[in-house]
């Protein structure tokens, strides 16, 4: 293990033989870092790990994001066998090795309960927003990633019992954004039929 100066590794947290930490470099409470690289000043928020994987500099990994670095489709996962792939616009590239989790370009930035690998390739500047799975492909730079469980959730109330219980507060809610007022009307999702 490398680390750099003013490294801060946090309570419970693991960092294995074969990793470089460079200078500034923050690993959160209760996280594993398996063989891996971790750029200038990159943040590794608390309950996450990274596996044989790449972060580069000024990137900021919130809570609850693993990377795996295994094939499921291994017929052994104790001992893996098959290679890992990954999907470029040109093509299949073949990493060479049954165990690797992504690379991570400058100043990406996650949201928490992530998913990532194997065979990831993050562009710098690239956004993810929570609740994503990501595996074998390249996303280029500056790319924007959301889940559609945001804005394509659906919620059905039982006609008979809700629809006589709604409170006047909430009448009033969905009036100000109806309107485009209140605190709702600004934000970033797109406004649907209320």
């Amino acid at each position: 293990m490398i680390t750099g100066p003013r490294v801060r590794v946090w309570e419970f947290s693991t960092v294995r033989a074969g990793s470089v930490l460079c200078s500034d470099v923050s690993v959160g409470f209760n996280c594993e870092v398996t063989r891996s690289f971790l750029g200038e000043r990159a943040v590794l928020g608390h309950r996450s790990g990274v596996n044989r994987t790449l972060v580069g500099a000024d990137a900021h990994l919130s809570a609850d994001l693993p990377v795996e670095a295994i094939s499921m489709w291994s017929p052994h996962m104790r001992n893996p066998e098959r290679e890992i792939i990954l999907r470029t616009p040109g093509g299949l590239y073949r990493c060479g090795t049954p165990e690797f989790g992504a690379l991570i370009g400058d100043r990406v930035q996650t949201g928490n309960s992530i998913s990532l690998g194997p065979g990831l390739a993050l562009g710098r500047d690239t956004r993810i927003a929570s609740g994503v799975t990501l595996a074998a492909r390249a996303i280029p730079d500056h790319s924007v990633i959301t889940a559609p469980h945001l804005s394509d959730a659906q919620v059905r109330e039982h006609e008979c019992e809700h629809r006589a219980s709604r409170t006047r507060w909430q009448q009033d809610a969905r009036q100000q954004l109806r309107d485009g007022r209140g605190p709702m009307a600004t934000a970033p999702w797109p406004r649907g039929r209320l």
